[in-house]
């Protein structure tokens, strides 16, 4: 190996920095959460939880969503068990907020770094919500 180095170059040369495909997508949208975040999470929205709490998660349902009802019960649950606050949302009623986050599909969650569409389990959540 000493006689051909350059079979050792790709061992030995610096890594490359991974390349994020999704950055330009992730920063739009933290921009847009920022923009909405005064429609999103602030005090004496509509929602559960805490009432002297500013909410740090919004969550969206629709009328006609098999899975939202229990969605919210376990969002309920954790809200109570880590004293956060929720608000609540109505995709057929806030439809332009809806659209403006790309949100299509209910019940879906938004904090103020990241949107989950679809039903998501507690224990997710709760890794989301935890400092």
């Amino acid at each position: 190996m000493i006689e051909t180095p350059a079979l050792l170059a790709p061992v030995l040369a610096p890594e490359e920095p991974a390349i994020d495909l999704y950055a330009d997508e992730v920063a739009r949208d933290l921009d847009l959460l920022a923009r909405e975040a005064p429609r999103l999470f602030a005090r004496g929205l509509p929602g559960f939880g805490p009432e002297e709490a500013a909410p740090v998660i919004a969550f969206f349902t629709a009328s006609e969503c098999p899975d939202c009802a229990q969605a919210e019960a376990e969002l309920r649950a954790l809200s109570a068990r880590l004293g956060l606050r929720v608000s609540r949302f109505d995709m057929d009623r806030d439809a332009a907020l809806a659209a403006r986050l790309g949100l299509d599909l209910a019940p879906s969650y938004v904090m103020r770094d990241r949107l989950l569409r679809g039903a998501m389990p507690a224990i997710v959540l709760e890794r989301y919500l935890s400092p």
